[in-house]
């Protein structure tokens, strides 16, 4: 047997890859290892929507490098999206790395494994995905509660900021037989939740030719399924949410009530030279519609501070935006050029680094505003979570836990487990979590 060690860096599309890879290599004799020193076989699975995260991806295969000088016998790979965007200039910089594949190239992993154990250098970098039935291949899923489907991959979009259509092509879309196969072995093998994955999750079906296959409808089929679990689905398009997906959030009692809807910026200006396909006011109605269907509901959203351009008082109108939205919680970054992509090329409205941050603080300071807010909502009332984690402390033992509306709880109880639903009276409200007490 031999040791395997993959580092996921970026969304849950990569990590959902990263539990592929780790399958396919298991029919080679690879065993997943936590401990990078101990492996025969490196991989970083990488981001490249953000700078730091692709400098990361270097600055590990660096330390790698270093390793294979005393072990020449050690295999070093490199996977994901800067792999699909920097292709063999990774030779350049790092001329001892044994296997570059992209984010198309996965399921070619068998060919690929054996090539590389004849010491061969492979690069396998192409713009047309291999088309395979996912369900033919083993997964090794690290969680033991949540489990990934990616239901649609690729985006169609072009935002002017954004990288993937280069990194992962167009949309497509998985059958939905295959889709239900999956989530009827992933129920059998005794996960409690089920995470549908697209970059635009929501488009999903829209290239495979036949108006009943959406994700309303994937949801409803989902639903039917025999067992006690739950459903999420992540990243929603704004424009792409349609009434009949909103209904069957509200229809289905296995959905959970959660959406995430990166919205970029609070100014319509702005969303136009994003390429966005809303403005602010339609954002506004997408979330007011929402809420009226669902009291407790909780919406997520992305903003980037600092894109090209941006006035301080179009920032200013982002900051107001997460205040009248009442949002729970949002991802935030400052604004990173990204190589061929339209915002790459407006150097001349680059903002400073140091007005980029600022913004960036600012931006953050009101999410924790808005999400300690948000939780506060939330005391007294019975939540239904699930057990994630357990923490034993001085013979204390707390229950970490999600709700439905991704809400994270923590509660000391004695009788329940990792898997485990229970009812939770929510008693304190912190910035990031909730604590409460085991009810009935």
């Amino acid at each position: 047997m031999k040791n395997l060690y993959i580092e996921t860096l970026g969304c849950q599309m990569n990590k959902s890859d990263s539990e592929r890879i780790s399958g396919i290599l298991s029919h080679f004799g690879y065993v997943e290892t936590d401990n990078e020193k101990e492996a025969d076989m490196l991989i970083i699975n990488t981001c490249s929507i953000r700078q730091l995260a692709a400098d990361k991806a270097y600055s590990k295969l660096g330390v790698w490098g270093k390793w294979k000088k005393t072990r020449p016998e050690l295999k070093i790979g490199i996977c994901g999206c800067v792999a699909q965007q920097d292709k063999e200039s990774i030779r350049q910089r790092a001329p001892y790395v044994d296997l570059i594949f992209g984010t198309h190239n996965i399921y070619e992993l068998p060919s690929l494994i054996k090539r590389i154990e004849n010491n061969e250098k492979v690069c396998a970098i192409t713009n047309k995905p291999v088309v395979k039935n996912q369900n033919d291949f083993k997964i090794e899923r690290k969680d033991s509660v949540n489990a990934w489907i990616p239901i649609i991959e690729g985006c169609n979009n072009f935002c002017t900021y954004c990288v993937v259509p280069f990194t992962r092509g167009r949309e497509r879309s998985r059958k939905p037989d295959e889709i239900i196969e999956e989530a009827k072995n992933i129920i059998k093998d005794g996960f409690k939740e089920i995470t549908l994955l697209g970059q635009n999750v929501d488009s999903y079906g829209k290239d495979l030719n036949d108006e009943n296959i959406t994700l309303a409808n994937l949801l409803r089929d989902l639903n039917k399924l025999e067992g006690n679990f739950r459903i999420r689905f992540v990243t929603s398009y704004p424009s792409d949410i349609t009434d009949d997906l909103i209904s069957a959030v509200e229809e289905c009692e296995k959905v959970c009530k959660y959406f995430h809807i990166p919205m970029q910026s609070g100014n319509s200006r702005i969303l136009k030279e994003m390429n966005r396909r809303y403005t602010k006011e339609e954002y506004y109605q997408i979330v007011k519609k929402i809420r009226t269907r669902f009291p407790d509901v909780t919406i997520t959203s992305d903003f980037i501070a600092g894109f090209p351009g941006e006035t301080e008082e179009e920032f200013q109108d982002t900051l107001k935006a997460i205040d009248e939205l009442e949002l729970d919680y949002s991802n935030t970054a400052a604004y990173s050029p990204r190589e061929f992509t339209k915002a790459a090329k407006m150097t001349d409205k680059f903002l400073s680094e140091q007005v980029k941050y600022e913004r960036l603080e600012k931006l953050n300071e009101k999410n924790r505003e808005v999400c300690l807010k948000s939780n506060e909502k939330f005391i007294g009332k019975i939540l239904n979570v699930l057990v994630e984690g357990v923490t034993v402390k001085d013979e204390t033992r707390v229950l970490n836990s999600r709700a439905g509306n991704n809400k994270i709880v923590h509660f000391e109880d004695n009788t329940k487990n990792i898997g485990d639903f229970a009812n939770v009276k929510i008693t304190k409200a912190q910035t990031w979590c909730l604590y409460g007490e085991p009810v009935g």
